[in-house]
């Protein structure tokens, strides 16, 4: 057992196959969006650097393609040719050098195609001719020679991984991919070999692991990726999965399972591909201890697991041998060396907000973190450099944007006075976190107050700052971080309806809103309008949520959304599209259709709140220039964004000076 007094059982051994792993944590197998052509790039490889570097166990590859079909995004990774193999080496020996395994993930999608390769959709297989509700594809049924190829194609897939000097395999069965559709006999309406009883099902499965055990050879780690229950219907159950895995565990050939939730194929079961913060910290432990019970072969789990505190209680109970903690590495790489040493509040936490993890993926971008941009960027931020001249930095407003220049400067040497006008730092994070199912979002004000503390940092609150102060303090820089406040346009407003703000309605936790039938109009279809809306209505108020898009919460990552829109519509959120505001008068408010200019009339509304965006503080932007001293604008003081944007901006002002 390990020597560590907090962590014990995390940082123990653990036997996979022929592999050692070093500690229990693992990084799941997670598209990047850092691939080109198919292949490894530069990008990639300092990333799991960075990973393996702060001491992580394990890394699991993302989905490598293994046939011409599955190509199910425009970036995948592909192991269909030799070529796969050089980007594979230098991956392998940038995290072997600090004692982290490597394995690989084997992929078809089946029918799960995201996005064409050039515009025009290809042609899905699968087990049958029964579509997704996710992404309306129609497969085609795989004929018996078909089959064939692609189960040769895993095992070649394999082999290659191996020779590039990989330390494993993970075969993905999970999220409603193709060995998951054969499984599935709402998928697999086969009257073949392939379907009907459950052996049958398993076939296709059982051949896969077959033709890669015989091409890997003993001692190469293989296993398989599941979803322990897919959430796609309110009837699933996992009883199905358990028995499958304990057949495949007695066919002797797996080193490893590795056991998450949901599906790709529906709407509520992709949300627990990446969980956002509604859901709770390693919701998905106790469906892999029912079969870690079944199986003799370890049991790894992923869901939610962002803090070394959760993961030692899921290993120590027995729920299963090793846990990922995939965003929680994507926000802070160095997490299992801090924990490790005995310093979890160094860690910064995971927020689950999903917004520059998976949603810069689902966007196609490189992944990143909004509280770490540094992620995803380790080439051109991965080597924090000393500043050979410290110099004095005056930082004003402590937003998060604030905040990360703060942090950043003075860990870079400076000498750094951060001042706000408010009597606490953290911006509209502190309003963010107020809304329900969204308390966890005040982590990234906590994560980087605790980086001003630890880097030194002198916080002056209550303090406004103008020309006049910054010409007495006379810094050798200043980065003005003075956000946003929200913007109304003109409208009509004749008569006595109480008119909010949604900031003072989230401010008050409702409590200023009038009682009765609320409208609340939002522009910009962010956690704002939804958010506020929800609150309302879940105080007892009859909520209209009129917005200026299609759906609501349009801007927000998919996965935050369907989990925001579900909230608002159990607490009975009326939501109508298309809507632009013009004005209100005692009880009635005007709105008109963004597409038809129809009028929309909303009669006996007892309050009015406005969602309609910010506009940017920027007076001090055009007040410094006056007193000569350099400066840097960052966030929303420049135009207004998001947390990620500005926290992005923060660390680049700091690297600059």
């Amino acid at each position: 057992m390990s020597s560590n007094n907090l962590f014990p059982t995390l940082f123990s051994p653990l036997q996979v196959g022929g592999v050692t792993l070093k500690n229990r944590i693992f990084s799941s197998g997670h598209d990047t969006v850092m691939v080109h052509d198919g292949h490894v790039t530069d990008q990639l490889v300092e990333y799991h650097r960075a990973r393996a570097a702060g001491g992580t166990g394990l890394i699991i590859m993302q989905v490598a393609g293994i046939h011409e079909t599955a190509r199910y995004t425009y970036h995948v990774l592909m192991a269909t040719d030799d070529s796969c193999i050089e980007g594979y080496q230098r991956v392998a020996e940038a995290v072997h050098e600090h004692g982290c395994a490597l394995f690989g993930q084997v992929f078809h999608p089946g029918r799960e195609i995201i996005e064409s390769q050039d515009g025009s959709l290809p042609v899905a297989y699968s087990a049958s001719a029964v579509p997704n509700e996710r992404f309306r594809i129609m497969p085609r049924p795989m004929s018996k020679s078909m089959i064939d190829e692609v189960v040769a194609g895993y095992a070649a897939g394999a082999r290659r991984l191996q020779r590039a000097g990989l330390d494993g395999v993970e075969i993905v069965a999970s999220h409603g991919y193709l060995p998951a559709q054969f499984l599935n006999p709402e998928v697999n309406l086969r009257t073949d070999e392939y379907g009907g009883d459950l052996d049958n099902r398993m076939r296709f499965l059982r051949e896969i692991i077959t033709a890669v055990r015989a091409a890997v050879g003993p001692g190469f780690a293989v296993g398989v990726r599941v979803s322990g229950i897919e959430h796609a219907t309110p009837e699933d159950e996992p009883v199905e999965i358990v028995e499958i895995c304990r057949k495949l565990d007695g066919d002797g050939l797996l080193d490893f399972l590795n056991v998450t939730e949901g599906t790709s194929a529906t709407r509520g079961g992709s949300l627990h591909i990446t969980p956002p913060m509604s859901h709770e910290a390693a919701y998905a432990a106790p469906g892999a201890a029912k079969i870690k019970a079944a199986v003799s072969i370890p049991v790894l789990v992923a869901g939610r697991i962002n803090q070394p505190q959760e993961a030692e209680i899921v290993v120590a109970k027995g729920q299963a041998d090793a846990c990922a903690m995939t965003r929680a590495l994507i926000c802070d790489p160095d997490m299992p060396a801090k924990a490790q040493a005995e310093h979890p509040d160094d860690i910064r936490a995971c927020i689950g907000c999903n917004q520059a993890c998976i949603g810069h993926f689902q966007a196609g971008y490189p992944i990143s973190c909004i509280q770490r941009p540094e992620t995803g960027r380790e080439r051109e931020f991965g080597t924090l450099v000393l500043t050979p001249k410290p110099k004095d930095v005056m930082v004003v407003g402590g937003g998060p944007g604030g905040m990360k220049a703060a942090a950043i400067a003075a860990q870079r040497g400076n000498r750094v006075t951060l001042y706000e006008a408010a009597g606490r730092v953290g911006g509209q994070v502190l309003l963010a976190e107020r809304l329900p199912g969204r308390s966890e979002f005040g982590g990234a004000a906590t994560n980087l107050s605790s980086e001003l503390d630890r880097y030194g940092v002198t916080v002056k609150t209550h303090t406004k700052v103008d020309a006049a102060l910054i010409e007495q303090e006379r810094p050798d820089h200043v980065i003005i971080a003075t956000g946003a406040t929200p913007y109304r346009p003109h409208l009509e407003l004749d008569g006595d309806m109480p008119v909010l703000e949604a900031w003072d309605v989230i401010g008050s936790n409702g409590a200023n809103a009038p009682k009765g039938e609320i409208v609340v109009v939002d522009w910009r279809g962010d956690w704002t309008g939804l958010g506020v809306a929800e609150m309302l209505a879940r105080e007892g108020r009859k909520v209209t949520l009129c917005v200026n898009g299609y759906a609501a919460g349009e801007q927000l990552q998919q996965y935050t959304r369907i989990s925001m829109l579900r909230a608002a519509a159990e607490a009975k959120v009326r939501v109508v599209p298309n809507a632009r505001l013009f004005g209100a008068d005692d009880d009635t408010v005007y709105l008109a259709n963004t597409l038809t200019d129809e009028p929309i009339i909303l009669d006996g509304i007892d309050g009015l709140v406005l969602a309609l965006g910010h506009q940017q503080n920027d007076a001090l932007l055009a007040d410094v220039e006056s007193t000569g001293v350099p400066f840097t604008g960052v966030g929303d003081c420049l135009a207004p964004r998001t947390v990620e944007e500005a926290v992005l901006e923060g660390l680049r002002a700091a690297f600059a000076i």
